[in-house]
Formats: structure tokens, sequence, C-alpha cells
């Protein structure tokens, strides 16, 4: 046999992990579909939380390369409330800010928390949260630092279908829809983290997966994280300890059952990714020990026999390696609309859909709605971006051992993460969208520019956008596991 040891990858590190509950009040604006006719929260499905988890090297001598990372139930912020947040963070954990990752589970249940809503019904209400939500993260950052430990994260591969591609031709309307696109292939690999203490005890647990927390939809009217708070809620039942859901990138990706009103679907979806996690966190040795060949054992057959043995000294000292920090790469941005011509398109719309509305029409109201609403994020997205023809895309690369944990900006399609695992193939590969404001949008291979997609309707960003952030993420990988 060409191998004779299975290897289990893992991570040496000083590791501390907080909670707090950040669910908004009921009646806060809460309209994230364009086809939704509800503006305020009407109840809550499960509650939102926010987690600060805090990674720093083993030796103590080298805590100034603590790095925090930041996990919102929300669907994103934009450019000036993201930075706020990450520089209290920063302030209370003791960190610059470019050693602080804030991402999103990018759940569309939570609302669109953006100044241009705080005139809305139930905007009153989202200043005073905002507020509130600093004021929580930083007195939870400053608690967690306060208990950081010695862990060993362990880390396994396996595969969820509840997620599918949602790119989707209909040819009755000669056009691109988003949904289930049951006739294309998706990756559906899920990574799972153990974290085990000095005792060996599951302390927490980390779930990488890609899929747009998109099972609600319009019909939904209440606060909710979707498939993760289930999810969230069925590992830590199982495993006593909390449990963290870091969102992949999924651009091109969402729930096979999706655009839901029932919230019970959105807790199936969490089930099922939930129970491939638990499977995968029981299929894990002992830590600290990789599964090797024994030999062969003469018996009625004979056997060959493996065993889990210690991991060797020099596998220990590269499961402790930690290094990294925080990037920027110029990517190309697209023209953008007029500001005047918008301004006059949303009234149109608007005025369209209260015409609609009084005459009781109520499906041509609902698509005048919606069209309301992509002008006015376009709108939005303007106030960022007014001017200049490229942009700087943060990202991180952080090698944690025998893993490395990335993030970026904007919503990229699937294909980020795919690449950078077929090019590292020896290396457990994190990716996590979302880690600046939410304006930029997605990033489109170049191939899927030019087709009538959402996605690039949507995005601020030109073509070959997610070519050059890969090949900047794969330099900086290269650097921190040769270095």
């Amino acid at each position: 046999m060409r191998n004779r040891c299975i290897r289990s990858p893992s991570s040496r590190l000083r590791f501390a992990h907080g909670r707090v509950d950040i669910t908004p009040p009921v009646g806060i604006y809460h309209r994230m579909w364009g086809a939704a006719r509800h503006d305020r929260a009407t109840g809550i499905h499960r509650p939102l939380y926010g987690d600060v988890l805090v990674f720093e090297p083993l030796d103590l001598a080298d805590s100034d390369q603590r790095m925090i990372r930041v996990q919102l139930d929300h669907v994103g912020f934009g450019e000036e409330r993201h930075r706020a947040l990450k520089t209290v963070v920063g302030q209370a954990g003791g960190v610059p800010l470019e050693r602080v990752v804030l991402t999103y589970s990018h759940t569309h249940s939570a609302g669109w928390y953006t100044p241009d809503r705080f005139e809305l019904p139930g905007g009153e209400l989202m200043p005073a949260y905002l507020e509130q939500l600093g004021d929580k993260l930083q007195k939870t950052c400053r608690e967690t630092v306060g208990c950081l430990q010695e862990v060993v994260i362990t880390y396994e591969y396996g595969w969820c279908g509840m997620a599918a591609e949602r790119d989707c031709w209909d040819e009755e309307i000669n056009g691109y829809v988003t949904g289930y696109n049951p006739d294309a292939a998706t990756d559906n690999q899920v990574t799972v983290g153990r974290v085990t203490d000095a005792n060996g005890t599951i302390v927490h647990s980390f779930v990488h997966y890609a899929c747009h927390p998109t099972t609600l939809a319009w019909e939904n009217t209440l606060l909710s994280p979707d498939f993760v708070g289930a999810m969230r809620a069925t590992v830590e039942q199982q495993t006593g300890g909390n449990c963290s859901y870091l969102q992949a990138p999924s651009g091109d990706i969402g729930p096979r059952h999706g655009h839901q009103g029932d919230t019970s679907v959105a807790d199936s979806n969490g089930r099922q990714l939930a129970w491939v996690a638990l499977a995968m966190l029981e299929s894990m040795g002992p830590v600290g020990h990789d599964f090797r060949y024994s030999g062969p054992v003469i018996s009625g057959a004979t056997l060959g026999s493996w065993a889990y043995e210690p991991a060797t000294e020099e596998r220990l000292a590269a499961q402790g390696v930690f290094r990294g920090g925080r990037h920027k790469v110029t990517l190309p941005l697209k023209s953008r609309p007029d500001r005047q011509s918008l301004t006059a398109e949303l009234a149109t719309w608007e005025t369209r859909q209260f015409e609609a509305d009084k005459s009781g029409n109520t499906i041509a109201a609902r698509d005048y709605g919606a069209r309301a609403e992509r002008t006015r994020r376009w709108l939005g997205r303007l106030d960022g971006f007014s001017n200049g023809d490229i942009y700087g895309m943060p990202f991180s690369v952080y090698r944690l051992g025998d893993a490395v944990w990335v993030t970026c900006g904007g919503e990229p399609y699937n294909k980020l993460q795919t690449k950078l695992r077929d090019r590292f193939p020896l290396w457990i590969i994190i990716v996590s969208p979302l880690d600046s404001g939410i304006e930029v949008a997605y990033l489109l291979p170049r191939e899927q520019y030019g087709k009538g997609l959402y996605q690039e309707e949507s995005s601020l960003l030109a073509a070959g956008c997610l070519e050059k952030l890969l090949d900047a993420i794969t330099a900086r990988i290269e650097k921190v596991i040769t270095n």
C-alpha cells in the first residue's frame, strides 16, 4: 500500500469562545426580500447569536499574534458599521484592527441594517439595536480573552446534500432564475472541527459548509438564523459544547428546499447538516493520534491491522505553527448606474406599487415592490463606491497547524474554495466570505459574466475579480505553509 499512515489533521493553540444573544427586538425593520410585503418582524423563530472566538499561539511570548474572529447571525453590514464593530472588538481584545476578523452566517431572516432603512417602518429601532450590539460584543470579547486555554482542534471532512447549485436556466422565461438546479453538480463538502481541552473533553466545535441561509424567504416574518439555528442546537445537545457555524463561499449555492415561509423547513435543513457533523465527530480518533497500519495478523485470513498511535514529535510541532495576517488585493469595478436615474426609477416603481395595491392587484404590487427594492439597494451601493474603477478587497490567511483559515470580502462563488483545495490537497482549507462591508456583493468566475445572472447584476465587481482574488490568496497560503 502507498499510504501506511492516515494523518489526523490538527491545530494546537490557545483558544477561547464566548457567545452573546444578539436577537433584535420584535417590530424592527425586517424586510430583506424584494417580494416581501411586510416591513416589521412579527416574532422570533430562534435566537440570533454573536460568537467571539479568540486564537493565539501556544507560546505566551507570541501572544501579540492573537487573532479574534467574530461570527454574527446577520446577513452582513455596510463597510462603516462592519469596521466600527471590528474596532470595538479589537479594543476589548487588545489586538490591532488587522487582527480582527468579522464574518456572518448570512441569514436572510435577520433584517437589512443599512442607513437607508432607518426611516422605513421598524427602522427607528435600528440605531439603538446597533449600538447595543457593539456594547455586547465588546463585553463578550473582554470576558472571552480571560478564558484562553490550550486546546487541540481536530478536523474531518464529510458530505451533506442539503445544499445545491442555485443558478438555474428556465426555458419558459428564456433566462436564469436563482433557485435549485437539479441538473448541476454541487460541492457538498462539510468540514468539522472538534475542539478539545487538556483532558480530551469537547469544549467547542465548528461546522464549515457552503449554503446560502435562504430557506426562509418573503413569506417569513420572523427573526431567524435560518438553518444555522437548528444545526447548532442539535450539535450542542449531543456534544455538550457550543458549536459555531462558518459560512463557506456560496455565491452560487443555496438549499434544495428553500424560499419557504415555514420555519420547520429551516429546522429540517439544519438537522440534516447537524447529523452529518455529528457523524464526523463520532468518526474521529483520540486527540494527538494518527491512524497507522500495524502490519499483518495471521487469523482465518491474513488480516491487515490498523491502530491509532501517538503522533510523532515532528507532527506535534507542526500542529503548533501559528502564523498569518491580513492583506489586500486590487480588483476591477464595473461601471455603475447613474444615481439620478436610479432615484427617478425608484419613484416610478413605488408609485406603481401604490397604485397596484390600491386597485387590489397583489401580484403586481409585489413585483413592483421587488423592483423598487432592487433599485434601492443599488442606491445604497453607490454610497460607498461612487467613484473609481478599482476596489481594495481585504482578505486574511492564517496557518493554524495543519489547517489554513482564510477569509475574504464579498460573496465569492464556491469555485474559490474548490480551487484552493485543489491547489493545496494536503491541507485543511477553510474559507469564509463576507469579511468586509456587504456592498461589494458577488465575485463570479470570469466565464459566468454576460449570462444575465442575478449575481452579476447586483455586483460591483467586473470580470476577472474571482481569479485575481484566488491567485492572491494562493500566494499567501504558499508563504504561510513554507516559511
